[in-house]
């Protein structure tokens, strides 16, 4: 059995983005050599997701639009957890959205239905934090 395991490290400039990591995921399958197996992207900060969907800029305004009214982050004084921190939005943001994906690997690629790629989420950003990505196979 084949393994690779790597870390993705993001800062992003504005508190809330989607940032399409694809590319970044495919070069890493490409490296590992697996054939055939599985490859899990999963978030390793609770303020940021990764989830699956499609790359189009109407949907991501949607997106953000859409959590800002499930957990806004104004009035940040609604928040229990807003103690010192005013990040409890993109806690609620982040279990919504997500924590993590598994794609499976068939004949050395992600095998992905119709317009599915790969989200980094952020929802506390203009910090570093990092993705691990753990591909295994044959």
């Amino acid at each position: 059995m084949k393994t690779l395991t790597e870390e993705l490290w993001f800062n992003t400039k504005n508190s809330i983005e989607l940032v399409n990591i694809t590319p970044q995921i495919e070069k890493l399958v490409g490296r590992s050599g697996v054939k055939e197996g599985l490859c899990l992207v999963n978030s390793m900060h609770i303020t940021s997701s990764v989830f699956i969907n499609d790359d189009e800029s109407g949907l991501h305004a949607d997106f953000v639009k859409w959590l800002e009214k499930l957990a806004p982050h104004e009035p940040t004084a609604q928040y229990a957890h807003n103690n010192g921190e005013d990040n409890a939005d993109a806690h609620l943001k982040r279990t919504i959205m997500g924590r993590e994906v598994v794609v499976a690997i068939t004949s050395g690629s992600l095998h992905f239905g119709p317009w599915e790629q790969i989200f980094y989420g952020e929802f506390d950003g203009q910090r570093k934090k990092r993705v691990l990505v753990k591909i295994i196979g044959e």
